[in-house]
């Protein structure tokens, strides 16, 4: 199996529907961030990223044929000359909206006390708890501090590190192989994009911020049994 698609949006940005869609689609099985959290092992590869190492890509996505969300965005560039006959969505949404909703949700995400204890007295005898350590530690590093460089709470330079992504995606992947793309104009130009008939179901629309934190504290503790 071979990555087929390559999702080049940052998270909240539809990422979540993106995926759901993608696998009505066919392209079964898309990986997502709670793809990374609930098989943890995966986090030697990310670190290898990371680190500019060498990846062994097919190692992670050996069951996949799509990628969307962070980590595997920002890694776009790297996975789309591995995959080179992969196309590349680059989801997009109102930079306003997509702030506030990052900030309140993937940037200020904690498990909280009660399963960060839990995490804590296994890792001496669990390696899923010591992966899933490395996971959110990994996250940190490489999103917010490195990608980001540690300024996710000032605005400006957010807003203005979303704008220069898209102009690199654009500038960086050719035009019959990319497609930006605003969930919320559904089925039509993803379809015409892959050249598959329209499902005769509605778009997905899933993961609003208010569900966020119990959704993703859900995924923690159910790797932590």
């Amino acid at each position: 199996m071979s990555i087929q698609v390559i999702g080049a949006g940052f998270g909240r940005t539809g990422t979540k529907s993106l995926q759901l869609a993608l696998e009505i689609l066919n392209f079964n099985q898309c990986y997502h961030m709670k793809v990374l959290l609930r098989n943890p092992n995966h986090v030697i590869q990310w670190e290898n990223a990371y680190l500019e190492n060498p990846v062994e890509w097919d190692i992670i996505f050996k069951d996949y044929k799509a990628i969307v969300d962070f980590p595997g965005s920002i890694y776009y560039k790297e996975l789309a000359q591995h995959y080179p006959d992969a196309k590349v969505i680059l989801t997009i949404r109102d930079l306003e909206s997509w702030y506030k909703s990052a900030l309140k949700t993937i940037f200020s995400f904690d498990p909280g006390v009660k399963l960060k204890l839990k995490m804590l007295l296994k890792i001496p005898f669990s390696s899923v708890a010591r992966n899933l350590l490395k996971v959110v530690s990994l996250n940190d590093k490489s999103i917010w501090r490195k990608f980001f460089e540690g300024k996710f709470k000032d605005h400006d330079y957010v807003i203005s590190k979303f704008n220069s992504h898209i102009v690199e995606v654009k500038q960086t992947i050719p035009e019959n192989r990319l497609l930006v793309f605003e969930v919320k104009d559904g089925w039509e130009p993803l379809c015409k994009f892959l050249n598959l008939p329209i499902p005769n179901i509605p778009f997905p629309n899933t993961n609003s911020g208010k569900d966020f934190h119990s959704w993703a504290r859900g995924i923690v503790r159910d790797v932590l049994k």
